[in-house]
Formats: structure tokens, C-alpha cells, sequence
């Protein structure tokens, strides 16, 4: 009796080392927190979820979703902090900037507009008995010296004999002038003498030429390149106010010779 209780008490105890040993193995977890997550960072991604690695020289992937959360430590003697040719491109940049610059300015920097006469191109008398009409044609040339068009308007064009005014003309459009040319435009100034003296000077058949001396003040306006200007001229011409003439001729007299 004395052996088999002995025997009973021995493997009694064995069963509460197993059980005891069953219990703790039921509190461990199956698979520990670092190996878990060294398996969950190793576990291949596809590339629907996954980004190549910008700082992994093209050999890792990160996930999708952490890309703009993710810092990149890039080492310090890597070449992409040292990009080539560096000072090159700056100077071509800035040789590009200086061209372009000087082309602009060359193209759109303002230049001169000349207005200058050219002739009479033709004149014809109307007598009456209080004065004496006279319709001068005269030519004027106005030069373009820009890259762009020019628009003249509001011609205004006043005679003067003796200072005294005998006629005068305004013309709201006149012309537009293209880029680098010349436009020569004619005008019509009506001229009407009232002076007694110029009338029996100019109605006198024993004189063969009755010349009259005009004193012309031409203004005109032209636009171009974003702003106005105002051009000016002063000029001399001659007519003969006896006859009717057709043959244009210079706004200076013949000389005597």
C-alpha cells in the first residue's frame, strides 16, 4: 500500500508540472511584437501599393500611402548635391536674358518721325472782284523711322503772308505709316488774298509771273509704340497767283541766275 501511494503522489505531480507548463505556454503570445513587425516590413509589397525609394539608389520600395510622410537622408558626398555644370548653365542663362533684352530694346525703343515738304503739286486761281482765291495742292513726305506702324492724325496747316493768315486746314486722319518707310500724302490748303495791293498785283496782264510768298506752319499728331507725339514744321513756298499752274515744282524759288 505504502508503494502505491508514493506511486499516485508522483504522478500527481507530474500532471501539475504539465498543466502549470500549459498555462504559461497559453499566455505567450504565438508570434512576438518585433518578429511580427521585422516580417511585416520585410513582406514584399506589390507595385500598386509601393513606390520605388528615391534615396535607396532605385533598390528599395516604400509603401503608397507613406511617400509624403517619408524623409529621404541622402549622404553628403552624394552627386546629386552636386549637380554639374552648374556655373555653365547659370551664364548661359544669363548671356540668354542680356539678348533677349537688347532685341527688345533695339525693336521697340522709339525712333524719330520727320515730317518734311516736297512740292507744290499744283494751284488754281479764282479771281473776284474783293479778293483773289487761290487752292494750293502741296506734298508732304512723313518718314517712318521705327519697327512699328505709325498713325498721324490731326494735320493742321496755316499760311501766313506778312504774317497776316490767309488760309488755313485741318485734317482729323491723315495716314498710317508702315514700319521703316515713307509715305508721301498730299493736302489741299484754300488761300484767299484780301489785301488791295495783292489784288491788282496778282490780276496784272503786263507781269508775266505774280509771285507770292507763303509762310507754312504745318502740326500733326502720330502715334506709335504706345505713345503720342507732336510734330512740327515751318516752311516756305512760293505760288504764282496770276495764273493757274499744273506742273508741280519745288517749295523753293528759282534761283535768278
Amino acid at each position: 500500500m505504502g508503494l502505491t501511494v508514493k506511486i499516485n503522489d508522483d504522478v500527481q505531480g507530474s500532471e501539475n508540472l504539465f498543466s502549470e507548463g500549459t498555462q504559461d505556454n497559453d499566455k505567450r503570445p504565438l508570434v512576438e511584437k518585433d518578429d511580427s513587425r521585422r516580417r511585416s516590413s520585410t513582406r514584399p509589397h506589390s507595385s500598386a501599393e509601393s513606390v520605388h525609394c528615391s534615396s535607396c539608389q532605385g533598390t528599395g520600395r516604400i509603401p503608397r500611402g507613406q511617400a509624403n510622410k517619408l524623409l529621404a537622408v541622402i549622404p553628403c558626398n552624394d552627386q546629386r548635391l552636386k549637380p554639374r555644370h552648374t556655373k555653365l548653365y547659370v551664364a548661359i542663362s544669363v548671356a540668354v536674358c542680356a539678348v533677349i533684352s537688347t532685341l527688345v530694346l533695339f525693336f521697340l525703343f522709339p525712333r524719330s518721325v520727320l515730317l518734311s515738304p516736297v512740292a507744290v503739286k499744283s494751284s488754281f486761281v479764282y479771281f473776284s472782284e474783293d479778293d483773289v482765291q487761290i487752292h494750293i495742292t502741296n506734298v508732304l513726305n512723313i518718314t517712318n523711322q521705327n519697327f512699328g506702324v505709325v498713325q498721324a492724325d490731326n494735320l493742321t496747316v496755316q499760311a501766313l503772308n506778312d504774317d497776316t493768315v490767309v488760309g488755313t486746314v485741318f485734317i482729323r486722319n491723315v495716314t498710317s505709316v508702315r514700319p521703316l518707310s515713307t509715305a508721301v500724302y498730299s493736302f489741299v490748303i484754300p488761300i484767299k488774298l484780301t489785301d488791295a495791293g495783292l489784288i491788282e498785283y496778282c490780276k496784272n496782264s503786263f507781269i508775266s509771273v505774280h509771285i507770292v510768298y507763303l509762310h507754312l506752319q504745318i502740326s500733326m499728331k502720330v502715334f506709335y509704340l504706345t505713345h503720342y507725339e507732336q510734330l512740327s514744321l515751318e516752311t516756305y513756298e512760293y505760288i504764282d497767283c496770276g495764273a493757274n499752274t499744273t506742273t508741280p515744282h519745288s517749295v523753293l524759288p528759282p534761283s535768278s541766275a
